[in-house]
This record gives C-alpha cells, sequence and structure tokens, in this order.
C-alpha cells in the first residue's frame, strides 16, 4: 500500500466530522513530534508544520501545502452509525475506494495523508514546505478564518481540496450561512401520528452539484404539506431533514396528526406521483412512503397559523440556481442552497447557503433571503462569511503545474474558476502575493453516502504533486 494511503486510513480510524477535530488534529501534531518536525497547533485545532529544504532546494521559493482535517459526516438513514466515535468502514469496489453506508472523508481527508507522506518522505526533492491542516472548513471554514498566518512565509501554496483530475482551480466564490429561527407556539391535537419520509435523493455538494436539478429533500416536503394543508387539516409534531448545509438535503420527515378516516391515503399517493414524477430521471431512487402510528390521547402540534408561515417561507426562499455567469460559459455564477431543517422546542431552525463569484451578488441574495425571513415572522443570523478567491493573472505557479501535469499524463490541463467555497480566499486576503492553484484526485458524490475516490486517480495525483515539488 502507497505511504499516502496508508496514512488515509489511520485518518478514518479516527472521528473527524466538523467542529470534532481535537482528536484528528492531536494525531497530526503526534505525527509530528515523531518526525522530529517544528509544528504549531492553535486553539482552533488547524496545525502547522515546517519541514526544511532538502539539499540542493535551499534557495528555492517555499511552498504551502494545504487542506483540511474535517470532513462531511453523512450516512445512509438505515445505518446505525455514530460518527463521534465509530470508524469510517473502508472498502474498495474496482478503482474505487468507498466506506460502507457512509461518506468517505476524502474531501479532504486524502489532502492530509499525502501532506503527512510528503513531510514523511526524506526521499523526496522539494523546497521549504509548510503544510497547513486547517480545521471546520466544511461548516465556514472557520479554521482558515481564526488562523494567525503571520508566520507563513511561502511565495506559492497547493491546495489539494480540488475533486477533478486534471481540472486546475484558480479561483472560486464566496459564501455565507443563513441561520434562520421561525418561533413556533404549541397545541394538543387527538389522533394518530402520521409518519412521511422522503428517502433515496442524491444529494451531494451543494457548490458542485447545485446546476444538477436534483431533488432537495425539505423542499419536496415543504410542497407536499402545502398541497395537503389545501386539503386537509394540517398538524406537524415533527420534522427534520439534511445532513448540513453545503449538502443537498437527500431526505425529509415529517409527522403528522391526523384522523385516518379522513381519506389520507388516496390523496398520499396522488400527491406523492405528482411530486416524485418531476424527478424520475435526475433521482432514480427517490421513495416517499408514510404509515400510521398510534399515539398517546394528545400529541403537542405547531399551530396552523406558524405551519403556514413556514410553508410560505419554504415556498419563496431563493434555492438553487439563481444566476449563472456571464464571463465563464456553464459556470454558475450565484446559488443558495437549504441544507437542513429541525423543529425543535423553540420553534423551526433552517440553515441555507449562498455563493457567488461577485461579492455584491452574494450579498443581494442575503438581503433576499433575510426579507423573505422577516416576512414569515422569523430571525435570520449571518454566520460562517469567507471571501472569493480572484484570478491571479500571469501566475507562473499555474505555469509550472500545467506542464508538470500535461507532460507527465499527455493530456491538456483544465484551469478553472468553480462555484464551490474555497479556503484560498482566506489565504489569498491574509498573504498579499501569494499564488495559489488547487487540485486534486477524482471524487465522485462528495457529501453523501455515496462518496468515493478513484485509486488510480489519487496515484496520479500523487506523483504529480512529488514532480511540481521537485520543479518548483
Amino acid at each position: 500500500m502507497e505511504q499516502y494511503l496508508e496514512y488515509f486510513y489511520q485518518i478514518s480510524q479516527i472521528p473527524h466530522g466538523s467542529g470534532n477535530t481535537k482528536e484528528i488534529s492531536d494525531f497530526v501534531m503526534s505525527f509530528a513530534k515523531e518526525q522530529n518536525l517544528k509544528y504549531r497547533q492553535d486553539a482552533a485545532n488547524n496545525i502547522i508544520i515546517i519541514k526544511g529544504a532538502s539539499e540542493g532546494f535551499q534557495d528555492h521559493p517555499g511552498v504551502i501545502l494545504q487542506g483540511h482535517l474535517d470532513m462531511v459526516a453523512v450516512k445512509e438513514p438505515e445505518i446505525a452509525f455514530d460518527f463521534t466515535k465509530d470508524p469510517l468502514q473502508l472498502t474498495t469496489e474496482g478503482d474505487f475506494l468507498k466506506a460502507k453506508g457512509t461518506s468517505l472523508g476524502a474531501d479532504n481527508g486524502i489532502a492530509a495523508a499525502m501532506m503527512l507522506a510528503v513531510l514523511a518522505d526524506d526521499s523526496l526533492c522539494h523546497p521549504r514546505l509548510e503544510c497547513v491542516f486547517t480545521t471546520d472548513e466544511e461548516i465556514g471554514m472557520l479554521g482558515a478564518d481564526a488562523m494567525d498566518m503571520s508566520d507563513l512565509e511561502s511565495r506559492y501554496m497547493l491546495n489539494l481540496d480540488s475533486d477533478e483530475e486534471g481540472q486546475f482551480v484558480i479561483s472560486c466564490a464566496g459564501g455565507a450561512r443563513c441561520r434562520i429561527h421561525l418561533p413556533v407556539s404549541w397545541q394538543q391535537v387527538k389522533g394518530k401520528r402520521l409518519r412521511l419520509e422522503l428517502t433515496g435523493l442524491t444529494g451531494g455538494h451543494s457548490g458542485m452539484e447545485i446546476n444538477k436539478n436534483r431533488g432537495n429533500g425539505i423542499l419536496m416536503i415543504g410542497e407536499l404539506l402545502r398541497k395537503l394543508q389545501a386539503r386537509q387539516p394540517l398538524c406537524i409534531a415533527e420534522l427534520h431533514g439534511g445532513f448540513a448545509d453545503n449538502v443537498i438535503p437527500s431526505s425529509c420527515c415529517v409527522t403528522l396528526v391526523a384522523a385516518p378516516e379522513e381519506g389520507w391515503e388516496p390523496l398520499l399517493m396522488q400527491l406523492s406521483k405528482e411530486i416524485l414524477s418531476v424527478y424520475q430521471e435526475t433521482e432514480p431512487e427517490i421513495s416517499l412512503q408514510w404509515y400510521w402510528k398510534q399515539s398517546a390521547a394528545e400529541t403537542a402540534c405547531v399551530e396552523p397559523e406558524v405551519s403556514g408561515r413556514l410553508l410560505w417561507l419554504l415556498e419563496n426562499i431563493p434555492n438553487g440556481v439563481q444566476a449563472m455567469s456571464s464571463e465563464i460559459p456553464g459556470m454558475v455564477e450565484t446559488s443558495a442552497n437549504l441544507g437542513t431543517i429541525r423543529l425543535t422546542k423553540a420553534g423551526f431552525e433552517l440553515v441555507t447557503a449562498p455563493r457567488s463569484a461577485l461579492d455584491e451578488a452574494n450579498e443581494q441574495l442575503i438581503r433576499a433571503i433575510t426579507g423573505f425571513t422577516e416576512e414569515a415572522g422569523g430571525e435570520i443570523h449571518i454566520t460562517g462569511e469567507y471571501p472569493g478567491w480572484p484570478v491571479v493573472k500571469d501566475s507562473l505557479l499555474q505555469k509550472i503545474v500545467t506542464e508538470a501535469y500535461e507532460e507527465l499524463t499527455g493530456e491538456k490541463a483544465v484551469v478553472k474558476a468553480i462555484h464551490a467555497g474555497l479556503e484560498c480566499g482566506i489565504f489569498s486576503r491574509r498573504i498579499p502575493g501569494l499564488e495559489i492553484i488547487s487540485f486534486g484526485p477524482n471524487l465522485y458524490d462528495i457529501h453523501s453516502a455515496k462518496e468515493r475516490m478513484s485509486l488510480s486517480s489519487a496515484e496520479r495525483t500523487w506523483q504529480l504533486l512529488i514532480e511540481i515539488l521537485k520543479r518548483i
């Protein structure tokens, strides 16, 4: 097994979902101690490890290698798995590395693994290395935002957080998180509990897959509830959907209280057919199931007037592609993703993630989301704002990287901007003059339980990384 894959396996055995990065950070710190390398760990669990240049490369410009330690923790609904303590169960299927029933965490564990392998291998040729392992990238780039970068000396940076081999990213969108609270009032209702479960949607990364017409489970349940509300009394007792704000929701579940004799069965069959038919081609595994559960004499439900305001908000809140780029054909310029919804005792809690390559467009989108929220009687809190990453013209690093790729593979390198957010924007803003490029191996269905990595692509990416360091 290649050394970087061995490190990836070790990483996969340590819980490292976003917000739970102390153990994985300490693992990297222990590695630095064992290798007798200079390191710095901060209060946000970020780690910087320094390795001096190899013989003959002391006068070459230094390089930052960068990736994040946290992963999006997503599992199949039927899988019993605790991301705070259970190790991932890795498996191979042909050329693909996967995890059984959960996300793989190759976004961005493969970056951490390759950086550790570079640091551990004294036979490699490279300039001075500053390996930066950030945390909580997936929930707002919190680690990078909190990091003191004043002691970083490098002129170049290789970000290893891309997911298409041969696609080299030189610019990305900025974004934020909008946390919405809609207060509720409750009433006691008699009747049976009707459970509706929408599952089987593809989901995926809300930046990379937002333009692929994938169903949003929360909005689909909202549409179903609006149609039901127009024909039958509606009493919501439970509601939850989605895994993270930057993941297109692949499931959503709601519990209503109703009387079975009111003709719900034929109505549900009719409405489910209407809603699911829209996504038959793009969502082949979509499923809407319902069943009755006996309840106590009375169940606490949200008052219908409040439920109506929620459903109005779900119908009107901006979601999906809002604008396409006028400069780059086929590129999404502005979008939003309603990623999670939860009904708590205090109210409905929603999180949506606006993105845009243009700061002003993102600000306008946030104002629109705020306006609809306040119209529905809710409150909004903006967190996790991160800047876009502008293109650096005439970049020498870009020339070095793309030439190395083309000579190694015989393939033409594709240089592009992406709609997803990368930490490169924060590094670019904090370190003036820093040239950055992002690349990585082929990853598929990231931020979902179907996430997988091409092993052959990972090997080519590893060889490319070694060659780039030699050429710099």
